[in-house]
This record gives C-alpha cells, sequence and structure tokens, in this order.
C-alpha cells in the first residue's frame, strides 16, 4: 500500500469518484421505466473501498454485512441482489427497495464495490404499489429476497430473476429499473479500474483511505464544536400507523462522551407500531443520517462518506419503532424516517440554533391510481408528492420541493402522456409556510382529474402534528386530502393513509401536502419580503397582519407606519419569541 498520496492526486481522485457517482445516476435513469426512477430518481448510488465503506455517495453501511453472509465467496463477475429488509440488517427498509451490489477487480484483485438500490413501482403483496397502510406484518407487503446473486461470474441467474419478476404486477417497469441499476453499477467499475490504470491500484486505494481519514478529522472538529456534554433532549411525533393507533413518540437524545464519541440516543421512542410506519434501520445507516445533517448544517465542504462512523455511538432500543421485531410491517416507514430528520434537527439545534434548521413536511407523501383502461390494459400511476422544506439560517424554505437528494417532481407532461389522468392544478398552499424572519417552504396542492375506473391509495402524514418552527419561527401548514365525485362540488375528506378507495371517471383527488416551520422572529422579517409573498400568494393579507405584524393597502403597498405600531405592540405583548413553536404537541402522549 502507498506510503502517502500527493494532494493534487487525491483531488483527482476524489473528483473522479463524485464524478463516477453522478454518472451511475445518469446511467440509471436512462435506462429506467418507471416514473419513480426515470423521473423522479429514487435511486441511491454510492462507491465503496475493498472493506465496503462508502467513499463517495448517498447510502452507506451495508456492504460488510452482506459480504460477511457469502464467507469470502466473493468473485470477479458476480452481482447481488436483495430487497428483505431483514435479511441485510436493514441496509435497505422496505421491500420496494432492490438492492444491487457488485465487486469490483483490478487485475484479479478486489478494490471495492459499486452498489445502487431503487424503489421499485411493484413488488406484490396485498395492493398494488406494495405499500399496503394497514399492513401488520411484513408478510403482506410483497416478495422478500435474501441477498442472492443475480449474476454469477459473469453469467444472469435466470432462476432468480423470473421468480422475482414473477410476483410483480409491473414486470417490465422491475426488469429495466434492475437492469439500469445493474448497468450503474457496472459504469462504476470502470471507472473505478479506470483510476487503478492510471494511478496504480496501491495510490488508489491509499487515496480512499486518506479521503475517509480527512473526513473523519473534519467530523471530529464539528463534534467538538456542536455536540455538547450535557444531553440535548427532542421529542417529535408521527401521526398515526394507518390503523388507527397514534400519535407515535421519537425521543433523541444527544451527547458527547469524555473519549469525544457523540452518542445519538432514542431511548424514549415508543414501541413498535401495529402498522406499516416501523423503521428498521441499520445502525451504520443510522450514524450516516446524523453525519450527513451534521456536514450539511455545519460545513457543507467535508466530503460525505463513512470515514466518521467510529466517532459515532447509536442507541436503538430493540422493539422500538426505529427496530421492530420481526415480522413487524414496513412499507411505509417513510412517515418515521423523516421524522427522524426533524428530531435531529430539534436537538442539534439547542446548541446551535443560528445553523439549525426548522420541522419540514415530514414524510414521503405517495399517491397511486391503478386500474384498467378502455383497451382493458393494466395501468398503475406512482407518484412520490412534495412538501413545504424548512425555513433555514441561510434563508427561506423551499416551497413544494424534496427531501431527498436530487430527487424531481414527475412531469405533468409524463404522467398526462402515459396514464388517464388530468393534472388540473399544482400550487403552493397559501398561508402552509411558517411564518418567520426566514419564511418556511409552503406544501403543495396538486389536483388530479381520473379518466378511467380505478382505485387511489394514499400515504401521507403531518395532519395532526404540525411541522414545528424554530428561534422564533411558526409552525407550518398540516396536509389534508380529499375527494370531488364527478358532477358534485362536495368535498370528502380522505384519510391520511388509505388503500383501494374507489373512483370513478371523471372524479378529482385534492392532494394537499404539509408545509413547513419558520426560522427566527416574524416581526424581523422585512416587510417588502412579506408585501412579495402576499403579492404571490403564498401569504394571506390575514396573515401578513397576524404573523409578520405587516399591513399592506389595498395595492399591496406596505403601510409603514401602521406596520411600525402594530409590530411594537406586538413585541410588547409577546415578549422574546419561544425556542420552538410546535402549535401543537400531544402531551397526553408523554
Amino acid at each position: 500500500m502507498a506510503e502517502k498520496v500527493d494532494p493534487i492526486t487525491l483531488d483527482i481522485i476524489e473528483n473522479a469518484l463524485k464524478n463516477a457517482r453522478f454518472e451511475m445516476d445518469g446511467v440509471v435513469v436512462r435506462i429506467a421505466l418507471s416514473p419513480v426512477i426515470r423521473e423522479q430518481h429514487d435511486e441511491f448510488p454510492m462507491i465503496c473501498n475493498d472493506r465496503g465503506q462508502m467513499v463517495v455517495g448517498q447510502f452507506g453501511s451495508y456492504i460488510p454485512a452482506i459480504v460477511e453472509q457469502f464467507k469470502g465467496d466473493i468473485n470477479e463477475g458476480d452481482i447481488f441482489v436483495w430487497n428483505d429488509p431483514y435479511a441485510c440488517k436493514g441496509s435497505i427498509s422496505h421491500n420496494n427497495d432492490w438492492c444491487v451490489m457488485m465487486p469490483i477487480f483490478q487485475e484479479g484483485i478486489l478494490v471495492g464495490f459499486s452498489s445502487i438500490f431503487g424503489h421499485m413501482v411493484d413488488t406484490g403483496g396485498t395492493v398494488p404499489g406494495s405499500m399496503p397502510a394497514n399492513a401488520r406484518t411484513i408478510w403482506e407487503e410483497g416478495l422478500r429476497v435474501p441477498p442472492v446473486r443475480i449474476y454469477d461470474k459473469g453469467v444472469l441467474n435466470k432462476g432468480v430473476l423470473d421468480i422475482m419478476l414473477n410476483n410483480t404486477r409491473t414486470p417490465d417497469m422491475n426488469r429495466a429499473d434492475l437492469m439500469a441499476l445493474i448497468a450503474g453499477c457496472r459504469t462504476a467499475a470502470t471507472r473505478v479500474r479506470e483510476l487503478c490504470d492510471r494511478f496504480g491500484r496501491e495510490t488508489y486505494m491509499t487515496a480512499c483511505d486518506m479521503l475517509l481519514d480527512r473526513t473523519r478529522e473534519a467530523m471530529k472538529v464539528l463534534i467538538e464544536k456542536y455536540i455538547p456534554v450535557e444531553p440535548v433532549e427532542f421529542t417529535d411525533y408521527v401521526d398515526d400507523d394507518g390503523l388507527g393507533n397514534g400519535p407515535f413518540k421519537m425521543k433523541l437524545s444527544i451527547y458527547k462522551r469524555a473519549d469525544g464519541v457523540a452518542v445519538f440516543d432514542w431511548t424514549g421512542t415508543d414501541d413498535q407500531a401495529e402498522g406499516p410506519i416501523n423503521f428498521h434501520i441499520h445502525e451504520g445507516l443510522c450514524k450516516l443520517f446524523f453525519g450527513v445533517y451534521m456536514i450539511m448544517a455545519f460545513d457543507p465542504s467535508v466530503l460525505f462518506n463513512e470515514g466518521f462512523y467510529d466517532l459515532f455511538e447509536v442507541v436503538l432500543p430493540e422493539g422500538s419503532l426505529l427496530n421492530p421485531r420481526f415480522p413487524a410491517a414496513l412499507s411505509n416507514r417513510l412517515n418515521t424516517h423523516t421524522r427522524f430528520f426533524d428530531c435531529q434537527a430539534g436537538a442539534l439545534g439547542q446548541r446551535a440554533p443560528h445553523l439549525s434548521m426548522a420541522a419540514g413536511y415530514g414524510t414521503s407523501p405517495h399517491f397511486i391510481f391503478t386500474g384498467h383502461d378502455k383497451d382493458n390494459k393494466y395501468f398503475q400511476l406512482m407518484e412520490l408528492l412534495f412538501g413545504g422544506v424548512p425555513g433555514r439560517p441561510r434563508g427561506d424554505g423551499l416551497d413544494g420541493h424534496a427531501w431527498w437528494p436530487l430527487f424531481s417532481a414527475t412531469p405533468i407532461e409524463y404522467i398526462e402522456n402515459y396514464y388517464p389522468v388530468l393534472v388540473e392544478g399544482y400550487r403552493p398552499v397559501k398561508d402552509s409556510g411558517g411564518a418567520g424572519l426566514h419564511r418556511g417552504g409552503a406544501g403543495i396542492e396538486k389536483i388530479y382529474r381520473l379518466l378511467e375506473p380505478g382505485k387511489v391509495s394514499i400515504h401521507d402524514d403531518r395532519e395532526v402534528v404540525p411541522p414545528w418552527g424554530i428561534n422564533g419561527g411558526l409552525y407550518g401548514g398540516t396536509s389534508s386530502k380529499w375527494l370531488v365525485r364527478a358532477g358534485s362540488t362536495e368535498r370528502e375528506r380522505i384519510p391520511s393513509k388509505i388503500d383501494n378507495l374507489p373512483v370513478g371517471p371523471g372524479d378529482t383527488i385534492h392532494f394537499i401536502t404539509a408545509g413547513s416551520g419558520g426560522w427566527g422572529d416574524p416581526l424581523d422579517r422585512p416587510a417588502e419580503f412579506v408585501a412579495r409573498d402576499i403579492a404571490y400568494d403564498l401569504v394571506s393579507p390575514e396573515k401578513a397582519e397576524s404573523d409578520y405584524g405587516v399591513i399592506v393597502d389595498a395595492n399591496g403597498k406596505v403601510d409603514r407606519a401602521a406596520t411600525d405600531k402594530l409590530r411594537a405592540s406586538k413585541r410588547a405583548e409577546r415578549g422574546e419569541p419561544e425556542p420552538f413553536n410546535f402549535g401543537y404537541f400531544p402531551q397526553a402522549a408523554e
């Protein structure tokens, strides 16, 4: 192994790996057929060293556990696939995520791994989309595949592929998407071999170790600066589990040990749910989530990899919402997953409120429409919707934006071209962004007019417990869903978690996602910004007056004298703003 790599070579290898990681994305979305991967980019690649540690990517931590199962029987040309969360120690967290792993060899020597997982439109189970809102066990959520070889020394294992495709309602899409993931892994392998050929294998592998070490040193600084010795705690809630149970408490405690290790303790989190909101999270993946938040919040220049894992300790109580016992249902775990991030922000924000952010829309809203068209051809539309990304230190939150890196909305033209649906509206929801010096991002309302009979399934959250504000910012708007039958103007409320709702031609679904919390004192927000928000239909004049203390005239211009007087009155009446504004906090659940 080379003793040291010079800084220029190290930078070249680092950026080449970053580019290869994005090239993986590009290959996947060009080959995939499903809108979930092709249009919304619900796939997560990484490139690892020979020990399975992620050097670049978005998710990591799971390669060693998979390699261990094969006891060193890892060969050139092998490609592995799996989707069972319990069989891979939570490396992926529900059956819809199919994960592919490829060992990378250069001149017969193992130099690393490439891996991607992507969300499949359907993997069987009791309902189209394979995410039943009322599941009580994972047996109801579709086919479970343990880690197996899909390619054995370069030869396709057709039996495995046939079994996987025989257990889905969308075999053509799943086949294309799986092959896209495999092609992405092969692309990364090619680029890694090129780096080994160019700089030498020992230099490449040493560079990978140096990149991990550099991230570790940077994380030590962040821990020292932002993680307190005395524990800080934060609690947030998931609304319900789809079976009428809830709210479910998630409690996080963060502190620093004497040896400098940061501890993230979920003791006090509620027991696992009867319904499918349980999040079977891998301990390493949990560390990764904390690490990426600290990097993004406190120093985005740090390369995101697994080098810092030994600096973190994670406590995940067995049998809890974050460490459920088999065979707990997992399909709608994103309601819990995203609340995970809100708890991080709330806990870390107590030590560095000037660098933290408020709560966001806190889930991953799904809309699924299935049926048969006039030619008796089966269709299955699945779309991820977005909501308000929270107010933050550097500015306003984003309206109708994704939590997940690189995700994008499905183009309306795509939906209307391939499915019997018209999208009649797509706009931010007025007053759903929490007031603040930096306004919370607004949720969105998307209106679907359905052109064929079929069934609709919906999965969402933040309908009961709103996204909280921070540093004086106010809480944001909650979500709601509505059905308007053809020929009627009456709106029927739909639960946030429901499967197989019968619909007919001409019916419309109004899907309203949650907004997000505001950051900072709304009375400090420049009045002209508030007037601009009114002009953009993001804030009503009534909310401008009640939450921001801003009064505008009939022409939308700020009345300076009236505004100054009102703001002075509100400050005197209110006093110092609260560090957190929850809007509603289910104390009875404590």
